[in-house]
């Protein structure tokens, strides 16, 4: 079972910095006109570091800013090793308050078929490169990956009387963290965690990037040290504690004029959709399919039987299906109905698909079942923050 471990965190030193303005949204939801939102709002923002892209050596020139800022007292090492419990508030998108309390550690990587660390989802090339770059240079995990365990009774070792260690608020979320070092708890949340295989829930890129690092450190070392484990953000497997919304579609560069209701209609029974005050998603899951979003008009597709015999039950592989016989043209994934509703009125995209979200049971059952979805299948909100800890390899 998986081994999990408290470890001497480094964090900003909050008694002279707000975590709002130094903590960053996960690299991989980050536009550019945000990174730069975010540096204009604090020059010590861990997008600096986590999201680089300045100067011919950007991985580099994210080393060297991490150690200045430990130097410089920016950032501080705990005095021991700890857990790191984390707990965010949030509406979800139909407007109800979700809570997500989870603990951070390290957790020693195992391959699939190794160990009982259980991925759900393909990945993609770029980011694998792009993560491991950053990795060799900085020698840090810089953000968390994110399991969730089945194990019961996760959630009530979490609670806690103290004080917090910080309370915020960002981008609507209110964030609480507290630091355990009591022994004590420190066993009990070890025995709990090692009790069940975890399922990477996001996070999949660092994941495997952090596999690919620890086998290089143990060519180049005789052994991973560090490395062997990655800084991991357990959840109980639990509604309560989840939200899994769904990652939507951009369609661009197709053929213009090209008619996409028609070249849907083989894998969906079409018919007329129209937005209205009520959540968009929970009214798709009402109505059995996804929505097609072109300029000016909508459909509802309702996957056809010989679609459903010929994929998983999942909207992204039945989309897949479909995508497959298209003329060649560009995918982009975005969450959010109004950004994808934004970026066909404007132009930016031809058109978009409102995609249903993914259960826990789904997840649950491709992970165990040895398969995995297809990239970007489930998007987990609200976002732990990037910057709360991170945890040095070196």
């Amino acid at each position: 079972m998986p081994r999990f471990e408290p470890f001497i965190g480094i964090r900003y030193d909050t008694a002279t910095l707000d975590p709002a303005l130094v903590t960053a949204p996960p690299y991989d939801v980050i536009s550019p006109s945000d990174r730069a939102a975010l540096v204009a709002s604090a020059p010590t923002n861990v997008v600096r570091i986590d999201l680089p892209i300045e100067g011919n050596d950007p991985y580099g020139d994210a080393a060297q800013q991490f150690a200045q800022w430990r130097s410089a007292g920016v950032l501080v090492d705990d005095p021991q090793p700890s857990f790191t419990v984390y707990r965010m508030d949030a509406p979800d998108e139909n407007g109800v308050i979700r809570h997500t309390t989870g603990v951070i550690g390290a957790m020693e990587l195992s391959r699939p078929g190794e160990g009982d660390i259980l991925p759900h989802e393909f990945t993609t090339p770029k980011a694998k490169s792009d993560r491991l770059d950053l990795l060799r240079s900085t020698r840090s995990n810089l953000s968390a990956v994110w399991g969730l365990s089945p194990a019961q009774g996760l959630t009530a070792l979490l609670e806690s009387t103290e004080a917090p260690l910080c309370r915020f608020e960002a981008d609507g979320v209110t964030h609480t963290v507290w630091r355990i070092t009591d022994t004590a708890r420190i066993d009990a949340i070890r025995a709990a965690i090692g009790s069940a295989p975890i399922v990477i829930a996001d996070g999949h890129h660092r994941y495997e990037t952090s596999l690919a690092y620890r086998d290089e450190r143990r060519a180049s070392d005789d052994n991973g040290g560090q490395a062997d484990a990655v800084m991991t953000f357990v959840v109980e497997l639990v509604e309560d504690e989840l939200d899994v919304g769904p990652i939507h579609r951009l369609l661009s560069g197709l053929p213009e004029g090209f008619d996409l209701r028609a070249a849907f209609d083989p894998f969906f029974e079409i018919e007329a959709f129209r937005f209205n005050d009520a959540p968009t998603v929970r009214r798709i899951q009402e109505l059995g399919g996804l929505v097609l979003v072109v300029p000016g008009d909508a459909w509802l597709l309702r996957p056809r039987p010989e679609t459903i015999s010929a994929t998983r039950d999942l909207d992204s592989s039945r989309l897949d299906l479909a995508l497959a016989s298209l003329p060649d043209h560009t995918l982009v994934y975005q969450h959010g109905v109004e950004h994808i509703r934004l970026a066909v009125d404007s132009g930016a995209a031809q058109a978009g698909v409102l995609l249903r979200p993914v259960t826990i049971d789904q997840i649950i059952e491709i992970a165990k079942g040895g398969e995995k979805m297809p990239p970007k299948s489930t998007f987990f909100a609200p976002k732990p923050r990037t910057g709360v800890v991170f945890r040095s390899i070196d």
